[in-house]
């Protein structure tokens, strides 16, 4: 029988923040959600680390299962883990950043996505979550060039 505690604990994601630039400007990959909470919203390709996985193969298997995409080198960028940032729990994420291993590939929605597409950081559309506030930093760490 595995442990229990006797106080909560908070579930752990890991969201992904994939560039690519198009010609000399930045683009960001964002997913659909096909289920609530925030169900039509856009967001960052990212979900919940399982018991057994470590956080950046975690996030590599998110963007991969809901986007059809593969990273170049990761880096964390920071977590976030503000009370109410997710309605159905307390989740902390990890966010990690990086460009595409090939810019040029297609995103395909996937798993519990119902789409996924790229964006100018100019016109992005309505964000789930805290969303906006990590794309917002993510923007300021991101390299100039892949």
């Amino acid at each position: 029988m595995p442990f229990t505690y006797d106080y909560p604990h908070p579930a752990v994601a890991a969201d992904v923040a994939l560039f690519r630039n198009r010609g000399g400007k930045l683009e960001l990959l964002l997913i659909q959600r096909g289920h609530e909470p925030f169900v039509g919203r856009w967001a960052l390709p990212g979900g919940f680390v399982n018991i057994d996985e470590d956080l950046e193969p975690a996030a590599r298997r998110e963007l991969r299962e809901e986007t059809g995409l593969a990273a170049g080198e990761l880096r964390q960028l920071q977590t976030f883990g503000r009370p109410g940032r997710d309605p159905r729990e307390r989740v902390i994420t990890v966010v990690f950043i990086g460009y595409a291993a090939e810019p040029d590939a297609a995103a395909i929605g996937g798993d519990d996505a119902a789409d996924a597409r790229w964006f100018q950081l100019d016109a992005l559309p309505d964000l789930a979550f805290d969303h906006a506030e990590i794309i917002a930093l993510a923007r300021d760490a991101i390299p100039a060039d892949p």
